[in-house]
């Protein structure tokens, strides 16, 4: 196989297009049911709470697993995990696109979160297997970090694309051919690899991650959208106290899930710490982009879905760029800039108001996503370089976890900082004549006000509307010069972090073909 020896060739790149398509429906099936929510509702009549399962559930379990998975795909084989997480996504998502109540559904939202646990952190392990030219390498793991933000983007439209047509089950059914694909072509595509001398697995240091990540995530998210609650933050804090117990038990244990020597690597460690700040960056304001098209601007949901993709222009340019600048410019000039990027957007972001043209967001937010996007593409090679290769799937699977913890801290700080800034706007400004219950709705959200807003006679719907709207984009200007702050204070702390590092990765100390079992290196011929 001609990654073994140097150079990837052909083959190696037909096999990287197979491990890029499950990862576009891994992505776009965290958005794809915004549209099918209705239809859900309609069919099913999940209660209130079983709704929120329902979109919740997956990303919940994608979450928590992620490291488990990550581990046992170094133990086992990562192909072989790639191909079993495949084999559960495509049963799940037939399972979900014909379940007959709420309950069955969410439960096999849980399946198709633990599936993807497993594909995600198999997918880039497989890269740094696939690609030991650092050049190349860089430019797969550009094209890897442009589908999964390309898939973000594209699951809410393709999901209301769908429903246009076919019923809500279909919005699962898409991911079937695409999972497909890599059952069949793995075996003869993409190679195999099992970190050797492997002790048992921690199986009690995989609870305590599940039980660290899980409530953590699920009390910071619940915080960003309904504010504080004693609920919430009790699973703040329980996540915390079992992610400290984590951390112990990874500490005491003979064949840890997590090695935390791994941290030592300072380009492994700064690497993750970038990504969740950059995670942090774009993720905190996409909710602000979204209601902002939708409840100022007026556009339907697919309306502004379509819309929101005018950005993904610029984060093909920056990832393009940053690919080609890497082993011309050190990490930390790139990482740096690529924050202030992100920082120009925030900045752009404070010149928006109720009746700005439409370019001015769809301007700031292209800008903002550039930046952060670019820079995480870089932290991708840098994670799968700098960490063993034995340990590469692991080391994926922690970057992915910060991931999804930068993503829900992002939304909740800077989603607080805007609803802070809502709320004292409108107390005392609301128009005379609002019931008690009107009042409380309206100053809740921005969506609370245009429901009320509609029930209202004209020239008060109009009124409260105008108010709303004004008080939201003063809350936006609020978040987006917390985030402008924070933008700057990540470029200087990736410059410092990266501040050692030459302008291109150096390769790890462990041979990648030394490790794994002769029979087992090489794909079946093709």
């Amino acid at each position: 196989m001609t990654a073994t020896t140097g150079r990837a060739g052909r083959r190696e790149w037909i096999g990287l297009a197979v491990l890029l398509l499950p990862t576009l429906v891994l992505t776009m099936d965290m958005g794809v049911l915004f549209f099918a929510v209705p239809f859900i509702s309609t069919t099913l009549a999940p209660s209130g709470t079983e709704q929120l399962w329902i979109m919740d559930m997956y990303s919940f379990l994608l979450a928590g697993l992620l490291i488990t998975m990550g581990s046992l795909g170094d133990r086992i084989g990562r192909r072989r995990l790639l191909m079993i997480g495949a084999a559960g996504f495509i049963g799940a998502s037939v399972l979900a696109a014909y379940a007959d109540g709420a309950g069955q559904l969410i439960a096999a939202r849980a399946v198709l979160g633990a599936a993807g646990a497993t594909v995600m952190p198999s997918t880039l392990a497989l890269i740094r297997n696939m690609f030991h030219d650092p050049k190349q390498r860089q430019i797969a793991l550009s094209a890897w970090g442009g589908v999964l933000t390309t898939g973000a983007t594209l699951g809410p439209v393709v999901g209301g694309l769908l429903l246009d047509h076919f019923w809500w089950g279909s919005a699962f059914l898409i991911a079937v051919p695409v999972m497909v694909l890599p059952l069949i072509a793995a075996p003869f595509l993409l190679p195999e690899y099992r970190a050797p001398r492997q002790g048992r697995f921690d199986l009690l240091g995989a609870g305590l991650s599940l039980a660290a990540i899980l409530p953590l995530v699920y009390g910071v998210k619940t915080l960003a959208v309904d504010g504080w609650s004693p609920l919430a933050a009790t699973a703040v804090a329980a996540g915390l106290l079992f992610g400290g117990l984590f951390v112990r038990r990874q500490r005491t244990a003979a064949a840890p899930l997590l090695d935390l020597s791994l941290f030592r690597i300072r380009a492994f460690s700064g690497a993750i710490g970038v990504n969740t700040l950059a995670m942090f960056a774009m993720m905190g304001f996409t909710l602000f982009t979204s209601q902002y098209l939708q409840l100022v601007k007026g556009m339907s949901p697919l309306t502004a879905s379509l819309w929101s993709l005018v950005p993904s222009v610029g984060v093909g340019a920056a990832v393009g760029l940053g690919s080609a600048l890497a082993g011309k410019v050190r990490p930390a000039v790139l990482m740096a800039g690529g924050f202030l990027i992100g920082a120009s957007g925030f900045a752009l972001m404070t010149r928006v108001g109720t009746d700005s043209p439409l370019a001015v967001i769809l301007t700031a937010a292209g800008v903002l996503a550039a930046g952060t996007v670019g820079t995480m593409t870089l932290t991708a090679e840098m994670v799968v370089s700098a960490a063993p290769v034995e340990r590469a799937g692991i080391a994926s699977a922690t970057s992915e976890t910060a991931v999804e913890l930068g993503s829900s801290l992002g939304i909740a700080l800077l989603g607080a900082a805007g609803a802070a800034v809502y709320r004292s706007r409108l107390d005392g400004a609301l128009p005379a004549g609002l019931d008690g219950e009107a009042a409380r709705t309206a100053q809740d959200t921005l969506g609370g006000a245009v429901t009320v807003a509609a029930e209202l006679p004209g020239h008060l719907g109009t009124e409260l509307l105008g108010t709303a709207r004004a008080a939201f984009t003063d809350g936006l200007h609020v978040a987006a010069v917390v985030g402008l702050v924070f933008a700057v204070g990540a470029a200087l702390l990736a410059y410092r972090l990266m501040a050692h590092l030459p302008a291109r990765p150096a390769e790890s100390a462990a041979p990648a073909e030394a490790a794994v079992p002769a029979e087992a290196t090489e794909p079946a011929a093709v």
